[in-house]
């Protein structure tokens, strides 16, 4: 494999799907001992990141005022 002028590499497909490292999957790498690793991120998807989110609403508004303000 050789690594481009940008840093990027082209992962196997054999290695891809034994790994589970689809399109739009996170990816993290890892470096122990000299060596690099990489594998799946915990989250893969943005609903995960949602469900993480922790805290209440200090504002009372209903959904029509929270609506109109994202929408402009």
């Amino acid at each position: 494999m050789r690594i481009t002028s940008k840093g990027q590499v082209t992962i196997p497909i054999e290695i891809r799907e034994k790994t589970g490292l689809l399109p739009h999957t996170e990816a993290k790498f890892e470096v122990v001992d000299g060596k690099a690793y990489i594998g799946k991120a915990k989250s893969t998807s943005k609903l995960d990141a949602i469900v993480r989110m922790k805290g209440r609403a200090t504002v009372k508004m209903t959904t029509d005022e929270i609506m109109r303000l994202t929408r402009g």
